[in-house]
């Protein structure tokens, strides 16, 4: 049996309904973010799903020197406030350093562990004490069962609100594998688990000078992951992914989201009366 966390009103755990976790993968302006943030509102309010916005303020881990990391922190936070504020939606976004954690705790709902820094003990450390929610991506490196002493340096701090989100593992040669037995070891961790079907679609270094992807693979591995049963699904959505400024491969456009969504709310309920998805 896993934990609840509490978002606001928004409850992520084996008792909540399926949440979702959407948005473009970085700040490119405020223009697109609001306008992203406002048309995924307007879906996840006909759909009746709770909905936590994401993006990052700024991109750390760019494969290329040339690569768009972001308008900087400061002009990211001020957007992400907005979004915030303007359309009274919480937000998530990585922090990619212990320095960087209290300007983000300031505007962020839920502080995101990248997974490539997911092993980072300052950060993961800094991020704890500042008792917000916490979602911490499995590296893709990591086996699932190595996610507990990870979650366990949050818990140093007192702090329990703990997320802990699946996104593809690693094998080098471009390539990422999800496996969903990772869905069902990271539950038995005692914390709200999360399917990332965006990354985990992501050919990392595909594109020479960065990352390709293979979004057709989007449906299936989400409706894959709620079948074996999660408390939500993380989606990059864009308006028109071949100009995204980041990420551009892998993230569904947006005018997929709601047809997809659809089809994952039904699955969960399907799951739910069943009761046996996760052992919820």
């Amino acid at each position: 049996m896993s934990s609840t966390v509490e978002v606001g009103e928004i409850l992520i755990g084996e008792e909540a309904p399926l949440v979702l976790i959407a948005g473009p993968c970085v700040v490119e302006s405020k223009g697109l973010t609001l306008e992203t943030a406002a048309r995924i509102k307007q879906i996840a309010t006909r759909l009746q799903m709770p909905f936590i916005f994401k993006s990052s303020y700024t991109k750390a881990n760019r494969m290329s020197i040339n690569s768009f990391s972001g308008l900087g922190i400061d002009e990211g936070l001020r957007i992400l406030n907005q979004v915030k504020t303007q359309l009274n939606v919480p937000v998530l976004t990585d922090v990619h350093s212990a320095r960087e954690v209290e300007k983000v705790a300031a505007v962020a709902d839920i502080l995101q562990i990248p997974a490539f820094l997911c092993r980072q003990t300052e950060l993961a450390v800094a991020v704890g004490k500042t008792g917000k929610p916490v979602n911490i991506k499995k590296g893709q490196f990591l086996a699932p069962e190595d996610m507990g002493p990870i979650a366990e340096k949050i818990r140093s701090t007192g702090n329990d609100r703990i997320i802990l989100t699946e996104r593809g593992t690693c094998f080098g040669y471009h390539n990422l594998v999800v496996d969903m037995r990772s869905l069902v070891i990271m539950r038995g961790l005692g914390y709200p688990v999360v399917f990332d079907a965006t990354h985990s679609v992501q050919l990392p270094g595909g594109g020479g000078s960065h990352s390709g992807g293979q979004p057709e693979f989007v449906p299936p591995l989400a409706q894959a992951a709620v079948a074996v049963g999660v408390d939500g699904v993380f989606i990059e959505t864009h308006p028109s992914p071949a100009k995204a400024l980041s990420d551009a491969s892998s993230m569904l456009p947006l005018q997929k989201l709601e047809p997809l969504l659809l089809e994952l709310k039904k699955l969960d309920e399907i799951c739910r009366c069943l009761g046996g998805s996760l052992e919820r």
